[in-house]
């Protein structure tokens, strides 16, 4: 079966993402999730909101879908919820999915360890994070129960 009827599948209990980074690279997942049946992007938590807003726009998000004022509202209404505070991404029960994708190897390292104690999985696409430490991340991931993988950053 392929990825895409897997996701198919998940089109009324989506996949729920979310991101801490929305710059470069983040704004390149950012251009294709809005498209991506299956998946929901709740929350994008970066440390320049009005940069990640301007991604947003850029990639053709119409406000709206993006204006959500909580996590819980966003989850609700099936919108995005943008902040400056990754931790509260990456606590909120209803996120399954942490994408790392700040290119700051020690503040990725760091996320991917707290996302791990809270039981999210992760997609690393700051690759020097895993060049770095991948093998432990590796480690903590199995430990906690839940997937590490790669995304390599600016290998699409």
């Amino acid at each position: 079966m392929s990825l895409h009827a897997k996701l198919l599948e998940r089109q009324h209990n989506p996949l729920r993402v979310g991101l801490i980074g929305a710059g470069k690279f983040g704004a390149m997942y950012i251009a294709q999730v809005q498209k991506t049946t299956g998946v929901h992007l709740v929350g994008i938590a970066d440390v320049s909101p009005a940069n990640a807003k301007e991604n947003l726009r850029r990639t053709g998000w119409p406000v709206h879908a993006y204006g959500a004022a909580s996590l819980d509202a966003a989850l609700k209404e099936r919108r995005t919820h943008l902040s400056d505070d990754w931790e509260a991404l990456v606590r909120h029960p209803g996120i399954d999915i942490i994408i790392e994708s700040t290119g700051n190897p020690p503040a990725a390292i760091e996320h991917a360890l707290a996302a791990f104690r809270n039981r999210k999985h992760v997609v690393m696409v700051t690759v020097e994070a895993d060049a770095f430490c991948g093998f432990l991340l590796a480690q903590k991931a199995a430990e906690a129960g839940v997937v590490y993988s790669l995304a390599y950053g600016d290998q699409p």
